[in-house]
Parts: structure tokens; sequence; C-alpha cells
């Protein structure tokens, strides 16, 4: 049987924690192009705060020993509560400004976050994008002994490398567990369905309650968030995927400056065929529809490039903005054509 993907958030009740929701399966045959942005309805004016990165001349190297790690980074790892849910997330800069996953946060405009120096605050959520699983809390740190934690770049993260999770497992908090990048470059779905591309897979053990977690290196930079698991049962068998920390710091800025994400949109689901990407489905009314594509209908290049993969056609997708033009090579009843869409803005879910 094919492990599920599940979120790993805990859900509390009055008795017992107990297994989070199931929000994604592993992709099948259909992907998605495009989608949407969930915002907190009281949306806070446009912040000018950026992203705390590492630089090539600031970047930590080496290999720490795991209480090296650990040492460095846990003063920065919060238990997030919000209603019935409890998750991880870690402080990015000085103003406080906490990286978790859209999941944990859900629809709530208000969560809990306490603190590896003790004491609880009430965090505001500035904004969210369910199509990364990402989300920003903003919280008080005065009283509070942080050493916020900075993002590395995960364009350089290769199978086998050491890393380390530090997250509140089963509300076990600030736990550390340690093992190897599995993989990279895997794509998972976010809670609304469409797809994060470039996830990191992992074995080190993370379970309900490590969602929103930093993925470490072993020099204790952050290479991406803890965010899903593959499980029959909802418990750890060592597949555990984050979202990269380039996507991280991308989505992360821009949810800080404009407080949304605007993404374009084709409006189709595709299917992998042996000579290009095929249209399964083009929505009514969206932009492919409108420019005449049909579902069946076959793409062979975008903007004179060649595609071979779904994953070729969303890239060239999410290149563009809303209201840019691209071209698309398609081939229809043995006849080639070209097609020109105007990208729309893609929707925040899946209908």
């Amino acid at each position: 049987m094919t492990p599920e993907v599940r979120s790993i958030q805990v859900r509390k009740s009055t008795v017992a924690r107990t297994a989070s929701l199931l929000v994604a399966a592993i992709l099948g045959g259909l992907v998605a192009v495009g989608v949407g942005t969930l915002l907190d309805d009281d949306q806070p004016a446009a912040s000018t705060t950026t992203v705390r990165t590492v630089t090539s001349a600031g970047r930590s190297s080496g290999t720490l020993s795991a209480g090296a790690v650990y040492d460095r980074a846990s003063s920065a790892v919060v238990e997030i509560q919000s209603g019935n849910a409890s998750g991880t997330g870690f402080v990015i800069d000085a103003e406080g400004h906490v990286v978790t996953n859209q999941h944990v946060v859900d629809d709530a405009e208000t969560v809990t976050v306490s603190f590896a120096s003790g004491g609880d605050e009430q965090g505001r959520v500035v904004a969210a994008d369910p199509s990364t699983d990402l989300a920003v809390v903003k919280v008080d740190l005065a009283g509070h002994d942080v050493d916020p934690l900075e993002l590395d770049s995960s364009a350089q993260v290769k199978v086998g490398d050491q890393v380390f999770a530090i997250g509140n497992p089963f509300g076990l908090t600030r736990s550390l567990t340690a093992g190897i990048v599995s993989a990279v470059g895997r794509q998972i779905q976010s809670p609304n369905g469409f797809t994060i591309d470039n996830a990191i897979q992992t074995d080190a053990p993370v379970n309900q309650g490590n969602s929103g977690g930093p993925l470490l290196d072993a020099a204790g930079n952050v290479i991406g968030v803890v965010s899903q698991i593959a499980s029959e049962t909802g418990g750890n068998v060592g597949i555990g995927y984050a979202v990269p920390s380039d996507t991280v710091r991308s989505v992360v800025s821009d949810l800080l400056r404009d407080g949304e994400i605007k993404r374009a949109y084709l409006g189709v689901r595709l299917a992998e065929v042996s000579d290009g990407v095929r249209l399964a489905e083009v929505i009514d009314g969206e932009p492919a529809d409108d420019a005449g594509l049909r579902a069946g209908d076959v793409v062979v290049e975008v903007n004179g490039k060649q595609v071979d993969t779904a994953s070729d056609v969303q890239g060239a997708v999410a290149s563009h903005k809303p209201g840019d033009e691209i071209e698309l090579k398609i081939t229809r009843g043995g006849s080639e054509r070209t097609v020109t869409v105007k990208l729309g803005t893609r929707p925040p879910a899946v209908q």
C-alpha cells in the first residue's frame, strides 16, 4: 500500500492528543497548474521587513555536533497552538516574525506562542500562503531570550547530507531528531491541492507536532520547513518532507512586503504522456479555456522551449506574472498549432 502524505500538526482534545487530519495524497497522474493566496482577514499595513538570510560571508560552515546544533537553534524554536491544533514555528528576526506552516495556523487570526525560555505570548497571524503551506506570525519577543534563525540556500543541499529537525512532536517541546537528506527535488501537495516543488525528503524522525519547525544542516543553518510525512498510520516511517528554504525566503519576503502572493494561472490539469504533456482538463472560464485550448491537447513547447513533464509546464507558468502572455505549441488531431494565452491570477483553492 502506498503511504499517505499527512500534515504533522497535532490535534488536541481534553483527553489526549490525536493524529492530524489528512490534507494531501501522493500525486497521481494529474497535477494542477496554478494556485492562490490565503490572507488573514485583518491584514496589517505592508511591512518593509525582509527575511534574514545567510550570506556567503556569514554562513556557518563545518560540521557541528548534534548538541551544538541544538544549542545554536533551539531558543528560536517555538510551539504554536491554534484552536485545537498544535505545531512548531521558528523566529527569523528581532522584530518577532515567526515562520510556520499554514496548516498549523489554519484560519486563525491569533495563536498562542510558547517560548523555550518559558512563558506564552499571543501571536498575530500576519499572512499565510496555503499554496506553499507557509505562514508568518508576529509575536512580542520582550522578556524572551531568542537568537533568531537565518535561512540558508536549499540549492546546495545534496542527498546524504546530515540534517536535524527541532519541533514539538506530540507536545514534547523542542525535541531534536537527526537523519540525512534522502532526496531532493520532490513534489508534495499543499493544503489547497497544488504542487510544492523542490521539497526536501529526509529520514530524520518527524511526527505530529513537528509541522512548521526548522530542518537544519550540519552547520545549524535552516534549509527547510518541516511540513509533511508519508505514513499509513500517521506515525513516522522515515519519510518526511520539508518546504525548501529558497521557497520559504521568497514567499515570506513577499508576505511581509505585500501581505499576499499573486501567482500566474493557466487553468488546466496535466498528465504526462510519451509525446509531451496532455491537458487532462481545461477548466471552464479560465485562461486556457478563453484561449481556445481543449482537453486532450498535448503541449510540446512553452515560449519556444520544449516541455517533457508537467513540472516543465508548471515552471514556465510560475516564471510569469498574472496578465503576462505565453505561447503554447500544442498538437491536436495530428496537427501542430501555437496558442497564445493571457495568464490569470491563481485562485485560492482547488474546487
